[in-house]
């Protein structure tokens, strides 16, 4: 059996002035352990000019909210 994927994806440019968008990667990490607090086993990875955030779409809806609380979307 396989599981569905999401992808997120967010613009380097439209982080916000809080998160250091000089070092993507560090905010990546950031980002992926506020996931994984949430319990939502993500992958956040530092892509040139975007944050990409692999997850269960089974776990779509509370990685939302972990994003609203961190104002990035």
């Amino acid at each position: 059996m396989t599981m569905a994927t999401t992808t997120i994806r967010i613009d380097i440019d439209t982080l916000p002035e809080n998160l250091d968008r000089s070092r993507p990667s560090l905010v990546a990490e950031v980002i992926e352990a506020a996931l994984r607090e949430g319990g939502i086993k993500a992958d956040c990875s530092d892509l040139f000019s975007h944050l990409k955030i692999d997850l269960p779409t089974t776990q779509l809806a509370a990685a939302s909210a972990v994003l609203v609380d961190l104002q990035l979307i």
